[in-house]
């Protein structure tokens, strides 16, 4: 890696080149990130988990822009036109855009119109034209026909230098670059229906007649805008500005139907090509033609380049926003709070084919299954609740998960009657989400786990688990299946899937794995570790017993040193033969623990746990080359609580009894929820209704909020007061600002929690996301007041 790749990585992580060329070292070798951030603390700094992803991100970026440098630096020198002003230019480029801009008059492609011209000898004709416009056109075109190439007359001459001075304003890369930025400045996106695709797009109705800023559209209305012109609803262009088309210019054909703001942009061609800007009196005789290929060039070579490019960089930045709330959902959903090592009844509710019960113990071991029917149109609710009693009793179930689904509600309150007349088992219910269930049932792991277990029934499993680990149970599940996301099926699938693996990798490291009862794949997402090592694992546990001790590890088949290294410190054994195992503490600082125990004369059972004394430690007294402050302070932190579980400690929402379905709801009810999902523009919230509701951005609280994410998270237990209620629609309006007043939402629910001064445009729809984890065709401006937002909301 050269030195200045290291400085520019170090500029922008913030931090010393240094600690960018040891990170860089450890990933060349193989070290992933979690193990990096955790356990070379000293090598890289302290450089965490999250600069660590930038890092190994802009890493790839850049060494690829240093490989295509290298192969136009080579291709231009070939080709016997590299200067050293344009070496200069080339190596200092600092993005791929940049160099392609460069490299653009020297790429070879196809034999076009102007290299034609140039064959035929009319480059001589441009240069006069340009060098001396007195000339007058028709007259100097005279001196360079070419009939035999195609141009025998002084008009086809004049086309063929025309196409020579568009090929070299089209590739220029100074022009390139000011027009790009202007455009990035004051570009207009403009966006109108196709016709005959009034009825057939109605989703995108908002958008038939649509424009916004170029920079200031939001990451979810840009996908909306994509999605309808792939579906063939939409129109889209760029314009150079907020400006409507003028009539003809008295001053020629040149601006004819120009807008102010393509006359401008022309004005900045014709200067930069030293075209004079005037077509009156004083016009010189080429001045005309000159305006006109300026025009040419623009609308013909220029205009669609740059939108092309500037309309791939939206989708671009709108694809990163999306993945990145995406990203954070998931990350929240999978360090949401466990409920712990406890017997659990799942129950995944059904209407007419029953519900499904699957009870496991507290390892997660299915132990019994059944199906009931308390619903329509059986309505067997005495037999349900006798069949669930008998196996709650039997395996002394403590926690009842029922699936978020269709019939909850009724599920949740069978569920509560059973708690009601069982008393003495002291169990809890709790509604949790389904997403992805149905996912984990129809898989290759669930059918080898449960071969002989219906597909409905392994949904009831995969409930009751996730409710003990959430994080254990979903790293079995497609992170892009489980739907907290918008608009994940319209982004890159292939960056969607990476971002969200190193979301899966790091919550499941920053966690731990109990080695001796993890599942397949999620000891597949530790640290050096994957699907091959972990069935190794796990088939060397079925065939030998449980690990008494990480170094038994290196009894698995096919698992080194290297992979030891990287996995171990993030594979814990609880009750195994060394006490260290069930920490954080790596096998390579055992001696640094040994140090320690040393020093205060102790034995390690005797001091993990002993806070007073831990905390009385020095940690530079122990540091040396190897081990030093950063790594001794984590590891008196793990003797004093090892294993230590990060995650946030387990709570519920309590739903309103009598409060089951929309037609329950009254505005300016105070409900308690759990936070589903979380956009751009709000966060929706289950209340028990079986519709989510939307707390919008300007909502959730009283003073201003950027990013929903600083306030609520997926998980959270939040208390709302229902502003707006659209029965027919199903659409609940919410706020968390408790003393709003319904019908507020239009005016004083905003706040001071305004976005923006500009009024919402007409594309300001929003929709709750569907369960297959689509997201909806359109999607809110966080301007405009709460009941407008509603008021549109696209099912």
């Amino acid at each position: 890696m050269t030195i200045a790749l290291e400085r520019r990585l170090a500029e922008e992580l913030g931090c010393q080149q240094r600690q960018v060329a040891a990170a860089v070292a450890l990933l060349d070798e193989g070290a992933t990130v979690p193990f990096i951030a955790r356990y070379r603390k000293e090598v890289t700094g302290g450089l965490d988990d999250t600069q660590l992803r930038l890092l190994a991100e802009r890493l790839v970026y850049l060494r690829e822009l240093e490989e295509r440098r290298t192969v136009v630096l080579a291709s231009i020198e070939e080709q016997g036109k590299l200067t050293p002003e344009l070496a200069s230019a080339i190596a200092g480029a600092d993005s791929k855009q940049r160099l392609e801009d460069l490299y653009l008059p020297f790429k070879q492609k196809r034999r076009t119109k102007a290299q034609i011209a140039r064959e035929a000898g009319l480059e001589p004709l441009a240069d006069a034209l340009i060098k001396d416009p007195t000339l007058v056109p028709e007259d100097a075109a005279a001196a360079y026909l070419n009939a035999e190439a195609g141009f025998a007359d002084a008009k086809a001459a004049l086309d063929g230098a025309r196409q020579i001075v568009m090929e070299r304003l089209a590739e220029d890369a100074e022009l390139l670059g000011a027009l790009r930025e202007r455009l990035a400045d004051k570009g207009v996106v403009r966006s109108s229906v196709v016709a005959g695709k009034e009825v057939e797009g109605a989703k995108f109705r908002d958008y038939f007649d649509y424009s916004e800023a170029l920079g200031e559209i939001p990451s979810h209305r840009a996908l909306a805008l994509f999605r309808g012109r792939n579906e063939g609803v939409l129109q889209l262009v760029l314009l150079p500005e907020a400006e409507a088309p003028v009539s003809e210019s008295s001053e020629g054909s040149a601006r004819s139907a120009s807008s102010p703001g393509e006359l401008r942009m022309l004005g900045l061609i014709a200067a930069h090509a030293g075209v004079r800007d005037s077509l009156g009196s004083t016009a010189r005789a080429a001045d005309r033609w000159l305006a006109e290929t300026v025009r040419w060039a623009w609308r013909i070579k220029i205009q669609p380049h740059l939108e092309l490019e500037l309309m791939g960089a939206l989708r671009e930045r709108a694809e990163e926003e999306a993945i990145r709330v995406f990203a954070n959902n998931l990350k929240d959903l999978l360090l949401a709070a466990p409920a712990g090592p406890r017997v659990t009844m799942g129950l995944d509710p059904g209407i007419r084919t029953g519900v499904k019960v699957a009870v496991v113990d507290s390892t997660g071991k299915l132990v019994d299954t059944a199906t009931v029917y308390p619903h329509e149109p059986r309505r067997d609710v005495e037999g349900s609740l006798a069949t669930l009693a008998a196996l709650a009793k039997k395996h002394r179930v403590e926690l009842i998960a029922i699936g978020n689904g269709t019939a909850s509600r009724e599920t949740d309150r069978l569920a509560g009657e059973l708690i009601r007349r069982l008393p003495e088992l002291h169990m809890s219910s709790i509604v949790v989400s389904e997403a992805g269930a149905s996912v984990y049932s129809a898989s290759e792991f669930a059918a080898r786990e449960f071969p002989e277990l219906d597909v409905s029934l392994r949904g009831a499993v995969s409930i009751a688990r996730r409710l003990q680990d959430p994080l254990a149970e979903l790293v079995k599940i497609d992170p892009k299946s489980i739907g907290v996301g918008q608009y994940q099926h319209d982004v890159s699938q292939t960056k969607l899937a990476r971002t969200l693996n190193a979301v899966v990798e790091d919550g499941v490291n920053a966690v731990g794995v109990d080695v001796n009862t993890a599942s397949v794949p999620l000891l597949a997402r530790v640290s050096g570790l994957n699907a091959t090592l972990a069935a190794n694992i796990v088939a060397h546990r079925d065939a030998h017993g449980a690990f008494r001790s990480r170094r038994h590890l290196a009894d698995v088949p096919r698992l080194g040193d290297k992979t030891f290294e990287q996995a171990a410190g993030f594979l814990r054994i609880n009750d195994g033969d060394e006490p260290l195992d069930a920490s954080a503490v790596h096998p390579e600082a055992y001696p640094l623990v040994a140090r320690i125990l040393a020093e205060v004369k102790k034995g390690v059972r005797e001091l993990i746990g002993d806070t007073r004394l831990l905390r009385s430690l020095t940690p530079e007294r122990f540091a040396d080359e190897r081990f030093g402050v950063p790594t001794v302070k984590d590891i008196l932190g793990e003797l004093e609580k090892p294993g230590r579980d990060p995650r946030p400690e387990f709570k519920t929402a309590s739903f309103r009894d009598g409060v089951e379905q929309i037609a329950d709801l009254t505005p300016g009810m105070i409900l308690e929820g759990v936070v589903t999902n979380v956009a751009n523009f709000g966060a929706f919230v289950d209340i028990g209704v079986h519709q989510d509701g939307l707390v919008h951005i300007s909502a959730l609280s009283k003073t201003f909020v950027k990013d929903p994410r600083s306030i609520v998270k997926a998980g959270d237990v939040v208390k709302v007061k229902v502003l707006e209620v659209d029965r027919a629609r199903k659409r609940i309006a919410l706020t968390m600002r408790l003393d709003d007043q319904p019908g507020a939402a239009g005016g004083d629910a905003r706040g001071s929690s305004r976005t923006d001064s500009r009024p919402p445009p007409r594309s300001d729809a929003r929709t709750a996301p569907r369960k297959d984890g689509r997201a909806p065709a359109e999607a809110p401006h966080a301007g405009g007041a709460m009941a407008a937002a509603f008021a549109r909301l696209k099912n």
